[in-house]
């Protein structure tokens, strides 16, 4: 027998959801009802399973930062029962949340692995069986110190994981960083990759509701929108530039109204458009402008990752100098720098 035990916290998500007159709707201990004659439990490979299938299941689309607290309050209360944990989410956001909990669940040292499925379990065609199955044998069989997402036969770091496909398996990347896991006839960890055990024991940042923006850059771009922008009182601002984190440097009003926000404490993070690659503002003249008045570097992370980082290092004690430094430096393996 298998003496691991992993703590799924049940979220909600099309995973779970069964088929009504009005489309797929999630339902109470529908799901927990399902998976619970699943003979793969008793395979001696998988571990001892707890569910815990939270009162009101959450459409991913409807997720808040409310909603990362308790499920990192969730994995904290637990934390010493279990070997491993799976968070069962919908898809829509769960890039942001898997890389949400990788900041909030500071010294982590078990698997923490965020899954779901593009078709509910109740269909034939479902991947949710294999998604779910896999996650559950990586978190409770594997020393994997971080928070993962796995998604069709690939376990990604959680802050370097996109989704890219709206419909297909093969819904979730990684573009800047390996898979730390491949599936197929075999498992295999890559352990190099993996973030080091911390030896301090876990703890929980929370994030509050972060007043970040997120603005992508369009030729035309007009700087009466980012004004407007710019006079609520947003604290963080992640700054969608051309490639290599160029801006059009011809439009002074426009750099006019960053470096005053930039001097007025707000912190602007320049991440690049592009699906893979990173930031570098020394390249271009158009980069090294936004450079000189005070805008740091999202290097590679992706916008989910900057998003979530910025959140959390608002909701902390840090003054706004510690908070750019800190954007620039590699808390959770989220950026090569």
């Amino acid at each position: 027998m298998n003496n691991k035990k992993v703590y799924v916290a049940y979220t909600g998500g099309t995973i779970g959801m069964k088929p009504s007159d009005k489309g797929f709707v999630p339902e109470s201990g529908y799901f927990s009802e399902q998976i619970s004659s699943l003979p793969e439990f008793d395979s001696p490979d998988m571990p001892n399973i707890e569910v815990h299938e939270y009162d009101n299941l959450i459409d991913s689309s409807n997720i808040t930062p409310e909603d990362w607290y308790r499920i990192s309050q969730d994995i904290k209360s637990r934390f010493d029962e279990f070997d491993g944990f799976v968070v069962l989410h919908g898809t829509d956001t769960m890039a942001y949340t898997a890389s949400a909990l990788s900041f909030m669940l500071e010294d982590l040292s078990k698997p923490v692995i965020v899954t779901g499925s593009q078709i509910p379990w109740s269909q034939m065609r479902t991947d949710a069986r294999d998604n779910l199955i896999t996650s559950l044998i990586l978190a409770g069989n594997y020393d994997i110190p971080e928070v993962g997402l796995y998604f069709h036969n690939r376990l990604y770091r959680g802050n370097r994981s996109r989704k890219l496909d709206a419909s297909g398996f093969h819904a979730f990347q990684s573009p800047n960083f390996p898979a730390i896991a491949e599936v197929g006839t075999k498992i295999t960890v890559r352990d190099e990759l993996l973030l080091t055990e911390p030896a301090q024991k876990l703890k929980i940042q929370k994030i509050i509701p972060p007043k970040v923006v997120i603005l992508s850059l369009f030729p035309g771009f007009p700087a009466e929108l980012l004004e407007s922008v710019l006079s609520t009182s947003i604290k963080g601002l992640v700054l969608m530039t051309y490639g290599m984190g160029n801006a059009p440097c011809s439009d002074g009003e426009l750099l006019r109204l960053l470096k005053q926000a930039s001097d007025n404490g707000v912190v602007i993070v320049n991440c690049t458009q592009c699906y893979k690659g990173a930031v570098d503002m020394k390249g271009y003249e158009t980069g090294h402008r936004l450079l000189d008045i005070g805008i740091v570097s999202g290097y590679d992370m992706t916008p989910e990752a900057t998003l979530t980082k910025l959140s959390y290092l608002l909701s902390s004690n840090c003054t706004v100098e510690q908070i750019k430094q800190k954007m620039q430096l590699n808390l959770r393996g989220e950026l090569s720098n």
